[in-house]
């Protein structure tokens, strides 16, 4: 038997909801996270359509990438469509789930998809999150290090882009003298000064895994007051951030990249700023509305830069310095079902996790 809070959690550890921008309402919208989960539905929008194919294919957990609730609800009435999908779910038990800009920052997400389907290598993060990187450090004698680094680890601590487990150890001597209240590991309490052999442990932690790993410190250590601590870092977090940038294996012609972006990326329209008959082979990519973006994919030197949502004037921004390529929001997202697939059916290989059928773009095309 698996509950909804088992399915959020496994998707929560790929994407924490500490991630997502302020603006955000990810995670579990409606519903209870202990409910008995039958089967779990796909799709990109909750719509009034979604919650009836969730009710025909015996599905009451549905995930999503946009969230239904963006602000709080002050009347549940049924005037609107937000109203009549939350009333709905809310009569047959059906939980509504959202993993949004926490699933577009993380490094393995939304654009990770986008760049995968282009077939870009030596891909990275376009504009890197700062002030997320943290230093801890404490202090223990050395037959306890391995389990105390273990439980760090395990919490969310050690973790350098493509390696796990990284720590850095400093040895040294530590002195201290307890008073009559204090339960030290050695000497007594009120005693004289104590000192002894101590190794330094260092490990990089993430601003969201902070909590987490405290409480993983103080299991492991036996100090009585453990000596620890944390300094912020100016270091970008190449692991998470927005947009990413990559490099296709051979320049082609903007003309020609066009046609294979129509393809690859399925659109029926391309908006795009005028070609400079320069070749393609730097590309940016931002998954939804990413015109904030436009400095850095220029800052990189990209030759396109391909995302949607972009306003009129925004397009002269562009100042012939690269192609912008708006190929429409559901177009840039429509694929981010296939990240919800690949991390449940991983933990979950022999549950229905069923992608949705209907198409929710609400933009149409008279072409």
């Amino acid at each position: 038997m698996y509950l909804v809070k088992d399915f959020t959690k496994v998707l929560e550890q790929k994407a924490p909801l500490a991630w997502q921008e302020n603006y955000d309402n990810s995670g579990l919208q409606v519903g209870d996270p202990n409910m008995e989960v039958i089967g779990v539905l796909l799709c990109l929008d909750i719509t009034e359509a979604i919650i009836e194919e969730a009710l025909a294919k015996k599905c009451n957990l549905i995930i999503a990438h946009h969230p239904l609730l963006f602000s709080g609800l002050k009347n549940i009435t049924g005037a609107t469509y937000v109203e009549r999908i939350v009333m709905r779910a809310m009569q047959h038990q059906i939980a509504l789930y959202a993993a949004h800009t926490n699933m577009d920052n993380w490094k393995g997400g939304v654009n990770a998809k986008i760049a995968e389907k282009l077939k870009l290598t030596a891909t990275q993060i376009l504009a890197p999150a700062g002030n997320d990187l943290n230093l801890l450090y404490c202090y223990a004698p050395a037959s306890l290090v391995p389990q105390i680094e273990q439980a760090l680890f395990e919490a969310g601590a050690g973790q350098v882009g493509n390696y796990f487990n990284c720590s850095f150890q400093v040895e040294g001597r530590g002195g201290f003298q307890g008073n009559e209240a204090s339960n030290p590991l050695i000497g007594v309490a009120g005693g004289d000064r104590e000192v002894l052999e101590e190794t330094r442990i260092e490990v990089l932690v993430p601003s969201h895994a902070i909590n987490a790993v405290l409480v993983a410190l103080r299991a492991a250590h036996t100090y009585d007051e453990i000596a620890y601590g944390i300094v912020p870092l100016k270091n970008k977090n190449q692991d998470l951030g927005a947009g990413m940038i990559g490099s296709l294996e051979q320049p082609i012609s903007e003309s020609a990249f066009l046609s294979y972006l129509k393809q690859a990326l399925p659109t029926a329209c391309i908006k795009h700023t005028e070609l400079l008959g320069r070749p393609i082979q730097r590309v940016a990519v931002c998954g939804g509305s990413g015109s904030f973006l436009l400095k850095d994919a220029i800052r990189a030197k990209a030759d396109v830069f391909i995302t949607s949502d972009f306003k009129y004037h925004q397009f002269f921004d562009a100042d012939k310095q690269l192609v912008i390529a708006d190929i429409g929001h559901y177009e840039s997202e429509q694929f981010t079902v296939e990240i919800f697939y690949s991390i449940l059916n991983e933990k979950f290989p022999n549950f229905a996790i069923l992608y949705s059928e209907r198409n929710t773009n609400p933009v149409n095309y008279f072409i």
